[in-house]
């Protein structure tokens, strides 16, 4: 009973998890009602990229990208856990409150594929499971830089730069998927671009400021 008592206060942080029994009942809500009646979002870049339906592997790899790190700060992480926590489900709220307030959706999906293939499969499977809908900050652009973020930001990979590389080359691929697969107008990929700097203030930029300033100490010494 103590060794359980000692492993529930080890990892209380785990409450955080808890967030989901708000974001997901919330999503659907949105996902359900949010169907024919919504303002258009489209920009006329939107127009100029091409459907590719490659992108899909990176745009379904977000899903492992954006968990694997989570459960991995939860397990050996506290601080790096708070602060991604903290980063994600801060932006996830407001694309939620977004939604809500401001019903949104596109048209940029093609009506007929180019090609038919296994990756356009896939992109059938995405289109099914989820609308054209409920669009920006785009949450697939967000939660891949708040992910690079914590990654880069944490003591336990700072200097593990193939791992940092490839995280950045990660992200970024989800990043042009949600456009390549026309899942997301640019203004959507901006607009989580935009939110997630404004979130890197507020989390992470503290920390890069404190780590200038202990440079700074050494060097004068």
């Amino acid at each position: 009973m103590k060794k359980l008592k000692a492993v529930c206060h080890e990892y209380r942080h785990g409450l955080l998890f808890l967030y989901a029994l708000v974001y997901f009942p919330w999503f659907g809500f949105v996902e359900q009602h949010v169907t024919r009646h919504f303002h258009i979002v489209h920009m006329v870049l939107d127009n100029y990229i091409p459907f590719v339906e490659y992108f899909v592997i990176p745009y379904l790899l977000w899903f492992a990208y954006v968990s694997v790190p989570l459960v991995y700060f939860f397990l050996y992480s506290k601080e790096d856990f708070k602060k991604m926590c903290m980063f994600l489900f801060t932006g996830m709220t407001i694309f939620l409150i977004i939604s809500t307030v401001y019903p949104n959706g596109s048209y940029i999906r093609p009506i007929v594929f180019p090609r038919d293939n296994v990756f356009t499969d896939l992109v059938k499977m995405v289109y099914a499971s989820d609308t054209p809908t409920n669009l920006f900050p785009s949450i697939h652009v967000y939660n891949s830089v708040g992910t690079h973020l914590a990654l880069s930001h944490s003591d336990s990979f700072r200097n593990r730069r193939w791992l940092l590389h490839g995280s950045r080359i990660l992200s970024s691929l989800i990043i042009l998927s949600t456009l390549f697969i026309k899942q997301h107008s640019v203004f959507d990929v901006l607009t989580g671009l935009g939110l997630s700097f404004f979130m890197w203030l507020l989390v992470y930029a503290p920390d890069f400021s404190e780590v200038k300033r202990t440079i700074a100490v050494k060097v004068r010494s």
